[in-house]
């Protein structure tokens, strides 16, 4: 029998699964909200049939290795049936915010079963003002969220044309046997070494470029260590239950572009500044100390280059900031979270993040998922509180798209929250606006909107700001 390398899942996407318990879900996804009349389910059931052949990953299942002695891999899934995840309902009257916020934070709150391909899309109708909705999840092990993106897309059509032609034929390839698996893991392992082993004999050839980024990378580590350090006990901190609270908002693109052309900086920079203030209300509201409060959020970064294959995958490192919470004045908030970005960027952090990532494609999976796994359940004893939040931040398409000729509105994310961590906050940019979503454990964080309406205003209130100075 030849033993063929296997489709395996990257190192942080098996991290993604290992993490994930019974109240600590690791699904993303959003809402996409439609002006008019809904499509039929009949029809929208057709149009996603018709796309699938594009998405190969999303008639594949999750399949671990025995005895763990390789990363888990994509297989074939022989029983798909796309009525398993694609689902319609009619929202409760009178299909205002609440209910949707409700209706979202209660799908969002169900752990997608590991046994079939880990997504669903519910087409929900009865929104107010005559609108309706896709609400989509998909496991973090699929996707992240550039790639997340980039499946939307996918879907949907950059065009009103309707034009849904007849599915693809497809037959699911037989699930490799358990010897299959390992050896072809183990094939896989010796790629990944084979390539390391080339890229550093490669960098050897430049002694002067090895020594230097030995350096940088060691700076970041050390950096990234430091800033790790157990912040100040917030009510924002601990447990988290099963059950997830969640709201939105946005703002105009061209809100961001009068502030950066008044006082410089990034997007991200104006998002963060907004994100802060949104934070800082909450904070106050709940009786916490904002002059000895610390809000350190993980912001996840893109490593995705522009020579990668396309395969829905998860290619990102992370830096570690600090919301200055403490900063009322709208201005002087920007300023030092423009000053804050700025050193992060040459701090080295990335490149630390990246070298994590490497250990972890050689690490030996048996070690790796066992470690996991314990920190997981000491987490449950004893949250971690190095990570008050994270704070997501991807583009969208920035010209309209549709779904069976209806434009899509908005798009409002989904991020998930885990041990330790309560509130996340996602920002995606889609046709000119940026769209905020805001997840919060719902037992001890329902009150989710105040950051989400905070932080819309901060923006329109940095702009007027920003405009008289």
């Amino acid at each position: 029998m030849t033993f063929g390398e296997l489709d395996r899942l990257g190192p942080l996407d098996v991290e993604f699964l290992h993490i994930e318990d019974d109240v600590g879900h690791m699904h993303i996804g959003g809402a996409c909200v439609f002006d008019g009349p809904s499509p039929s389910f009949e029809d929208l059931w057709r149009l996603v049939e018709s796309k699938l052949h594009l998405i190969p990953r999303y008639r594949q299942r999750v399949r671990t290795v025995p005895l763990e002695l390789g990363r888990p891999v994509w297989v074939d899934d022989p029983g798909f049936n796309l009525n398993q995840h694609l689902r319609h309902t009619e929202l409760l009257s009178p299909g205002g915010d609440v209910e949707f916020r409700r209706f979202v934070g209660e799908v969002m709150s169900r752990r997608l079963d590991r046994d079939r391909p880990l997504w669903e899309v519910w087409l929900v109708n009865g929104l107010e003002a005559d609108r309706w909705a896709l609400v989509c999840k998909v496991h973090h092990c699929m996707v992240d969220g550039i790639s997340g993106v980039g499946l939307l897309t996918v879907l949907l059509d950059i065009t009103p044309e309707v034009d849904v032609g007849d599915p693809e034929p497809w037959e699911p390839s037989p699930e490799p046997n358990a010897a299959a698996k390992v050896l072809g893991t183990w094939k896989g392992l010796g790629s990944d070494i084979a390539r390391q082993t080339q890229s550093a004999a490669s960098a050897l050839s430049r002694p002067g470029d090895v020594g230097h980024n030995i350096v940088s990378t060691l700076r970041g580590v050390a950096r990234l260590g430091g800033a790790m350090k157990p912040t100040p006990r917030l009510t924002i901190d601990g447990r988290i239950g099963p059950d997830r609270s969640w709201a939105h908002s946005s703002a105009s693109f061209d809100d961001v572009r009068a502030i950066r052309q008044k006082l410089g900086g990034t997007v991200n920079d104006v998002v963060l500044s907004a994100i802060t203030a949104g934070y800082a209300e909450l904070l106050r509201q709940r009786g916490d100390d904002i002059s000895d409060a610390v809000v350190r959020s993980m912001v996840p970064v893109s490593t995705r280059h522009l020579d990668d294959d396309g395969v829905p995958n998860n290619e990102v490192s992370l830096v570690l900031f600090e919301l200055p919470v403490k900063v009322t004045d709208p201005l002087e908030c920007f300023a030092a979270v423009r000053a804050e970005m700025a050193e992060l960027k040459t701090s080295n952090m990335i490149e630390a993040g990246e070298v994590v990532t490497t250990i972890g494609e050689l690490a030996p999976p048996m070690a790796v998922g066992t470690l996991s796994r314990w920190i997981v359940r000491g987490m449950h004893r004893l949250p971690q509180r190095s990570i008050n939040t994270v704070t997501t931040n991807v583009p969208g398409p920035q010209f309209p798209i549709y779904c069976l000729g209806r434009e899509m509105r908005s798009y409002l994310p989904f991020v998930p929250v885990t041990h330790g961590v309560r509130i996340s906050t996602a920002v995606l940019s889609y046709n000119g606006n940026l769209f905020f979503g805001i997840t919060g454990d719902a037992e001890s964080v329902p009150e989710v909107e105040v950051i989400a309406e905070r932080t819309a205003e901060a923006i329109r209130q940095l702009r007027e700001r920003a405009e008289r100075s």
